[in-house]
Order: C-alpha cells, then sequence, then structure tokens
C-alpha cells in the first residue's frame, strides 16, 4: 500500500509533530498535536492509537520524519512520513 492509499484509509489516525501554536493555525481533520520535543514522553499513547496506521506530519516534513525515524527505532511499524502539511493535505484530495 503507497502513503496515498495509506492517508485516505478511514481509520488511519493523523499525529502533528509541529508546536501547539503551529497545529493551533491549521491542522489535518481530526489530527492529534504530539509536538516532537514530547514525543519521547507520549510513545505509550501513540501506541495506544488503535489504528492500522499512524501518519505523522510538520510543516516540511522534517520534523515528521525525526519522529517516525524514533518510533521505529521504538519497535513501532505502523508508522509513516506524511511529509509536510501541505503534502499531505494535496494526498488527501
Amino acid at each position: 500500500m503507497n502513503l496515498k492509499e495509506i492517508v485516505k484509509t478511514p481509520s488511519t489516525k493523523f499525529v502533528d509533530v509541529r508546536t501547539e501554536q503551529e497545529f493551533e493555525m491549521a491542522h489535518v481533520k481530526d489530527a492529534i498535536n504530539i509536538p516532537l520535543h514530547t514525543l519521547p514522553d507520549n510513545v505509550e499513547k501513540i501506541k495506544n492509537l488503535d489504528a492500522p496506521a499512524i501518519v505523522f506530519y510538520c510543516l516540511s516534513g522534517n520534523r515528521s520524519g525525526q519522529a517516525v525515524s524514533f518510533l521505529k527505532q521504538s519497535g513501532m511499524q505502523i508508522v509513516y512520513n506524511g511529509g509536510g502539511i501541505e503534502d499531505l493535505n494535496y494526498l488527501l484530495n
């Protein structure tokens, strides 16, 4: 399954790793905000999202890439880098 198919799957969860301020300005519908600097403290919360896929995004794809890398090193396999918010919104439409 490619990223476009993953993001269009209704049960996919979205996690915005930008700051709270960035999240308040704009975010993907139904996304949750877990800023990158808080990720280590929220690993269990992410593991408990109960989704077949979790797509992370930020402004450019850099922070979300770091998040996905960290989580994969922590043993999670269902995490994907959705890139920047504009890239992800393009895939969702």
